[in-house]
């Protein structure tokens, strides 16, 4: 069992104190937030609260932590707490820049601590299938990645919050599209060139409600990619290839999850179409990488895939803020 502590109280801190309540893997036994009045969300959980992150390190027998913050703050919590001996899991973006995500590695590593990172839509039970389908080459070779995540939650924030401030950078980005960023590059590859197209249509937002990526990849490969934050929700990859292609689509948002649809179609054989009950994936990511910090199997994203989606998307914010295709920083 590994004991963590939790630095983050907000909307996704408390999706994961609820998440990992009954996990036989891990167990957060502190938490901490800028906020002291988020206590009352540890509290909830039976939690401990502790004043600052400095402090969260410092909790006996802490063995790793889990960083729920703002995205500004990941890189240098991430090295604190590595050199602190933590082992690290943090929400998605992992970083926001090549550079940072490269500090962030190498600190890991330096220290001997396994880094994890909050892509849970890999974890999903479609995905894992259709990886393993795509490693076997049921698709021949793969051509063309869609993808869509969308929803419409962060209507209800407040006015300020920083997740819709002019200073969280194409905010569609960082909220849903490095999900699919991420699962781009677990399937294709590396990236080498961005296009994207960042608009407020519909909202108030500082940072944008509609983003649209075209991104080419190394293998000559491209991905069309859509998140927008202003329509209900909606969830699906497609991946296209030589062979054949397929849908993987979420029946709703993956804080509730009702399961999956995915649909399988080869030349010359019948579609296939599996349905899927609901898993929490979240957890699925955090439990592996709880058993890898105990020395158990690998935990499965690899840091150079990790490194590799955080240079995408860092081009999707030159792109977005440029309208030019931007190269990907290597």
């Amino acid at each position: 069992m590994l004991e963590v502590g939790l630095a983050g109280l907000g909307w996704w801190g408390g999706m994961m104190l609820a998440a990992l309540a009954d996990s036989p893997h891990v167990r957060i036994v502190a938490a901490t937030d800028l906020d002291p009045g988020k206590a009352a969300v540890a509290a909830r959980h039976g939690v401990p609260f502790v004043p600052t992150f400095q402090s969260l390190l410092a909790t006996p027998a802490l063995g790793g932590v889990i960083l729920c913050t703002p995205q500004d703050f990941h890189a240098h919590q991430i090295i604190a707490a590595a050199a602190a001996g933590k082992h690290v899991f943090c929400e998605k973006p992992l970083c926001l820049t090549r550079a940072d995500a490269e500090r962030a590695v190498a600190a890991c590593a330096a220290h001997g601590r396994v880094l994890g990172v909050g892509h849970e839509r890999r974890f999903e039970p479609p995905v894992v299938e259709l990886a393993a389908r795509i490693a076997r080459g049921d698709l021949g070779t793969v051509l063309q990645m869609e993808g869509n995540f969308s929803q419409d939650k962060f209507l209800a924030l407040p006015p300020g919050n920083w997740r819709t401030s002019r200073g969280n950078p194409a905010g569609p980005a960082t909220a849903t599209g490095v999900h699919l960023i991420d699962l781009a590059t677990a399937i294709l590859g590396p990236a080498e060139r961005v296009l994207a197209n960042l608009g407020t249509l519909a909202t108030t937002f500082e940072n944008g409600d509609t983003l649209a990526m075209s991104i080419r990849f190394a293998s000559g490969a491209t991905a069309l990619l859509s998140a927008i934050l202003a329509t209900p929700f909606d969830g699906r990859i497609a991946v296209y290839g030589s062979e054949g292609w397929a849908e993987v689509r979420d029946k709703a948002h993956p804080e509730q999850s009702e399961g999956w649809t995915a649909t399988y179609v080869r030349r010359g054989r019948l579609r296939e179409q599996i349905e899927y009950p609901p898993a929490v994936a979240v957890r699925a990511n955090v439990e592996a990488f709880a058993i890898a910090a105990a020395g158990g199997a690998p935990y499965p994203i690899a840091t150079g895939q990790m490194i590799e989606t955080v240079a995408a998307l860092e081009a999707v914010f030159a792109s977005a803020a440029t309208g030019q295709p931007a190269q990907v920083p290597g």
